[in-house]
């Protein structure tokens, strides 16, 4: 047989393999879920949880608080005068009332509502840039959109890392992405930290480009200023929308025209709508004003290849579900202040899943991690949770439990809550101990790493060392990370990190001051709202809200199974 018969050979079997994969995909739509019994977890708050619980409870009260405090500064936006500029002198509408007008309700999983708070070069509320996942004519999409009132829709590095993680979410996810463009191009002074490297702003035209080729569809929405580098984010995706008047698109503004050539220009000629919809061609649908904008958007979006389920098979599903035996609202209680003060974490997952059903796997082995599965909202899931420092056999039951579900093509969901530091060597027996416990972990970091299957997890304690990794951590690259707000994350929690320091016994005073130190450090530093801050999660969430937001994560990561056409071109649509 010559190379080109065999190569005509592998292409056959490799599309004929794909035609039933996509059949049998087709097929499974239709059927109903095996029928699963699992044993109830019945746990109920008893009088000896109540010192811990009700400890618990103030302290996820005071950072509920917080939260609630946090929020209203970030939907403040730019401030007053900001807004009025925004909605009176420049005619436009405010990106959440944008938003109203794109997706069929208010409905939708915001990311990173935090992120820019309190960083080094001050306050960028919510980054400048409001992210999430929203429907529009009942599929799940991915937007970003600017928000102009925040520093005039400059992009400071943190806006940047935002909207990276968006398109990342949905490239891991195949989501349709939307973006509504209202920019000012990069902040200057800080040029350093936005331009040159790999994860800087040029990775956002990267990222259109290789989600274009994985038939990941992209409409931009051009509802402002899109200058220089902000230019290309439209030219690049597949379909564009521009409203008259407000949008407009170029690499250098009329000033910059007038200093070049002393030539004055309006930028409705220079880059408006009507210029590129009819000379350069730039887009594709001319709008009179952003409603139509957005109707033009729906429209295009149901043009997309995907098949959903019927409204009936969805309504019959969610209404044969079963709520947990006991409220939401005792997660606050469950929440650990600290890791001394943390409850049977049974009792976290018995509030989370569907009747509190629960199939414990290998129930008397490794018992300081509990791993089995479970449905929320009607999703298969296995569970990893944390309950006590991760042992040799612990580990190893991971690494089993991991690589079952990986095998099944089941949803991992990580309940991260780590113990603060690790044993100490204190003797022959025990480095042995810690040596194997290493191998152990090793090989759970490995199944984690390489286990195909969506990944979520959800920080409920602390996220701390080497443990923080086998329990799928930021740097496992899971689909999803969330905080709740009592979440530490750090190497080593406040009070702790003198474990981590060399014993220096010439030296015992400067190292104690050392150690408070970074203590005070810690306490600041390991607070959820600093990580959220800095984009390590994808936002901090209430434990009352958790079950809502795992099921509308599970119906995302679900989707793409009902996109018709997912084979991979070889090139992209290019425009004139």
């Amino acid at each position: 047989m010559t190379d080109m018969h065999r190569y005509t050979a592998s292409r056959f079997v490799e599309r004929y393999w794909q035609r039933s994969v996509c059949g049998m995909s087709s097929v499974a739509g239709r059927r109903r879920a095996l029928p699963s019994a699992f044993p109830v977890l019945d746990l109920p708050l008893l009088p000896i949880h109540k010192h811990i619980y009700e400890a618990n409870l103030r302290n996820s009260n005071a950072w509920c608080k917080k939260y609630t405090e946090f929020s209203e500064k970030v939907m403040e936006g730019g401030g007053e005068r900001a807004i009025a500029r925004h909605t009176q002198r420049n005619r436009k509408l405010l990106v959440r009332d944008r938003l109203r007008l794109l997706l069929d309700d208010e409905d939708f999983l915001e990311l990173s509502l935090f992120a820019g708070l309190g960083l080094p070069y001050g306050d960028i509320p919510s980054a400048g840039s409001m992210t999430g996942i929203g429907r529009i004519n009942g599929l799940w999409c991915v937007f970003v959109a600017s928000d102009a009132t925040v520093k005039g829709g400059t992009s400071y590095p943190i806006t940047v890392k935002k909207n990276l993680r968006a398109q990342e979410i949905a490239i891991k996810n195949r989501l349709p992405c939307v973006y509504l463009v209202d920019s000012g191009g990069a902040f200057l002074p800080l040029q350093s930290e936005i331009f040159p490297d790999k994860n800087h702003g040029g990775r956002t035209f990267y990222n259109e480009a290789i989600m274009s080729a994985m038939k990941i569809p992209q409409v931009a929405v051009v509802c402002g200023s899109c200058t220089a580098g902000g230019a290309y984010m439209p030219t690049m995706a597949e379909e564009a929308v521009m409203v008259h008047r407000i949008g407009t698109i170029f690499l250098g503004g009329p000033p910059l025209v007038k200093a070049a050539t002393g030539e004055e220009v309006t930028p409705e000629d220079l880059g408006g709508a009507r210029l590129h919809a009819e000379v350069s061609g730039c887009v594709d649908h001319f709008a009179w004003e952003e409603k139509e904008a957005f109707d033009y958007t729906r429209n295009i979006i149901s043009t997309l290849n995907f098949l959903l389920p019927e409204e009936e098979e969805e309504t019959k599903k969610r209404n044969a579900e079963e709520e947990p035996l006991h409220s939401l609202e005792e997660l606050l209680g469950l929440a650990p202040k600290s890791y001394n003060y943390s409850l049977d974490v049974k009792m976290v997952v018995s509030r989370l899943v569907d009747g509190s059903r629960f199939l414990e796997f290998k129930a008397r082995y490794g018992t300081s991690l509990v791993t089995g599965f479970a449905k929320i909202h009607g999703h298969l899931v296995g569970i990893l949770a944390n309950d006590g420092q991760l042992s040799y056999e612990a580990t190893l039951k991971g690494s089993h439990f991991v690589q079952l579900c990986n095998q099944r093509d089941v949803p991992l969901l990580f309940l991260q809550n780590t113990a603060p530091t690790a044993a100490l060597t204190l003797s022959t027996k025990q480095a042995e101990m810690n040596s194997n416990h290493l191998k152990a972990q090793g090989s759970m970091m490995s199944a984690v790493a390489s286990a195909s299957v969506p990944k979520i997890t959800v920080v409920i304690g602390g996220c701390h060392g080497a443990d923080s990794y086998a329990m799928c951590g930021r740097a496992f690259d899971p689909n999803f990370l969330f905080l709740w707000p009592n979440a530490k994350v750090s190497i080593a929690p406040p009070g702790h990190i003198g474990s981590l320091l060399p014993l220096d016994g010439e030296q015992e005073e400067e190292q104690k001051k050392q150690e408070e130190e970074l203590n005070r450090m810690l306490v600041e530093e390991s607070s959820a709202f600093f990580s959220s801050s800095r984009m390590w999660d994808d936002g901090v969430i209430l434990p009352q809200n958790t079950r809502k937001v795992l099921r509308d994560v599970l119906d995302i990561i679900k989707q793409q199974r009902y996109q018709l056409s997912t084979e991979t071109l070889q090139s992209i649509p290019l425009r004139m």
